[in-house]
Parts: C-alpha cells; structure tokens; sequence
C-alpha cells in the first residue's frame, strides 16, 4: 500500500561532496575524521544505510542527533533491548479504542475494514519511518542493534532492503522515500553478515589526542585550553591502564564540564579524586585510581603534554 509523498518544505539539501559533509557536521559541533565523513557522503548519495561499531561513548548516536539537526530532517530512534519484536518495532492496535467503538456501534458493530484503519493503528518506531514527513525523508536510528535478538535481524533484512513493513490487516507500507538510516552496535554480540551486508559499514574508534581535544573544545568551550588539554591527555592515560570499562568521550565531555562547574583551572589529584565518577563508572577502575596511582597517571599525561 503505497504512500503518495508530501510537499517538503525548504530544507538544507545534502553536502555535494566529502568536504563539504566535514563541514556540515563541524558546524554542528560534530568533529569527524575524513573516513567517516565519506561514509556519511556516500549513505546520503546512494541511500545506503549505515552501520556504526565501536565503544560506548564515542560518539555513534550523536552522529544521526547531528544528522538530524545539520539536514533538518526529523529524528527517529528505535532503541533496541533483549525480546524486541517486530509488533514493538513497527505498529500496534489501539485495542482499547477498538473496544470503545465496538461498544459504540451497538449490535451493528463495525466491520473489519472500519476496526482495522488508520485512525486505530499506533504507529512505532519503523513504521513512522516509512511515511512521507514535511521536511523529506526521516533519519532513522537503530541504537545498540547487538543488544536485540538474531530473529529480530532477520525481519529487519525486509525493511532494509525494500524500506517497506508489513501489517497483516493493512498490507504493504512502503516509503516514498527511503529514510536515512542508521545502526549502532557496542559489539557486546557480533551482529550477522546478512544485515551487515546491506550497510556501509564503519568502526568508530576513540579520537586521537588533538581530534578529542578539538571535539572538547566544540561541545564544551568553557573550558580553558589548559584544562582541556590536560583533561585529554589524562583521559588518553587512562585508556591505556587496564581498567574494566574504558571511559569515551562522552565521559571526556562531562568530565569537563564538571571541572568548569567546581572552578577548577587545572587538574589536581585533589579534583581527580573527587570528581573519579563523571569519566569511570564502574568502582572496581575507581578504585584502582585510589593514591598514588591517579598522581602516576596524571605526571604521565603531563609530561606527554610537554613533549607535544
């Protein structure tokens, strides 16, 4: 059952080119390397979906947020979890409003055609990314895909490759327009060839020293050069000590920011101690930062900064 499209209105068009995708997203605070801005190019020139692995925290659904706001286009998210099904993913009846208006109806009642319409169907996640949106076609994120099920894979595979869903009441919804899709994956699990085939796929790693330092920079510009510096040449130490769960950069970000809120011009391990729980989470790494060991890492991140 096809959707005939809507009218856009005036929306940024798509970057013509690599560089051009760069700056997009650099202008929304979005510091990339060229890698994966050529992947962004040639998903919105081709319509391909794209496939992000990485760490948590390093900056996989921040990508579509940017996306989204750079490209003026509506942002939908299906957040994944153990059990997800299709029912969950794309639609569900109002049964309760079926109820009511079976009820309405007397002993005429309603036939099928009136109880299984559109004004009774709850649109979720993917289905509502398969109809026509004001300003074009949606971005739609598929977050931490690994934490789903394979049979759930499985059904994606149709909506991917056609960009079409199926109610059994309603028949075939297909998209005017083919959403801009976009799938993570904390690779808790390996997800399966077949739905990674139809993906151009990329590997989100941590950021060097200076690309972190200037995404710190972009999303949190209250913090003095110095400061930063030495947020991201500690946080870099910390990465390579042999914690359980490393900190991204998210954890950079907020980290600093918390540092800014506490009036603190230069790391101490004084502040590190008290501010540990904005970039580790687990207390087994906090605990190992206990004494003289944060001192360790901190002298260790200074005197990288010096050799810089």
């Amino acid at each position: 059952m096809p959707i005939p499209p809507r009218p856009t209105s005036n929306q940024p068009s798509l970057p013509q080119s690599i560089d051009a995708t760069q700056a997009m997203l650099s202008d929304e605070n979005y510091i990339c390397d060229r890698a994966l801005a050529t992947l962004v190019y040639l998903a919105l020139t081709l319509k391909r979906p794209v496939f992000l692995e990485g760490e948590a925290g390093v900056g996989k659904t921040e990508l579509a947020k940017t996306l989204a706001k750079a490209l003026g286009r509506d942002l939908i998210r299906l957040q994944c979890y153990e059990g997800l099904d299709a029912a969950s993913a794309v639609y569900e009846w109002n049964f309760a409003a079926q109820m009511i208006a079976l009820r309405a109806a007397g002993e005429g009642g309603l036939d099928e055609d009136a109880l299984f319409s559109d004004k009774y169907l709850i649109r979720r996640p993917l289905l509502e990314a398969m109809q026509p949106h004001e300003n074009g076609p949606p971005i739609l994120l598929i977050d931490e895909i690994d934490r789903t099920d394979e049979p759930f894979e499985a059904f994606l595979l149709e909506a991917l490759s056609d960009y079409q869903v199926t109610i059994p009441e309603l028949g075939t919804i297909k998209a005017p327009e083919p959403p801009i899709v976009i799938l993570t994956s904390n690779r808790t699990r390996e997800v399966h060839d077949a739905l990674k085939r139809r993906c151009l796929y990329h590997w989100v790693d941590y950021p060097s020293f200076e690309r972190e330092f200037d995404i710190l920079q972009a999303r949190a510009p209250e913090a003095s050069e110095t400061l930063s510096r030495e947020v991201v040449a500690f946080v870099q130490s910390l990465r390579e000590a042999d914690l359980f769960k490393n900190p991204g950069v998210a954890e950079t970000i907020d980290w600093a920011k918390c540092l800014v809120a506490l009036d603190a011009v230069a790391l101490s391990p004084e502040v590190i101690a008290d501010t540990l729980g904005a970039v580790l989470k687990y207390q087994d790494d906090i605990a190992k930062l206990a004494g003289s060991e944060a001192t360790r890492i901190l002298d260790t991140a200074r005197a990288r900064l010096a050799t810089q």
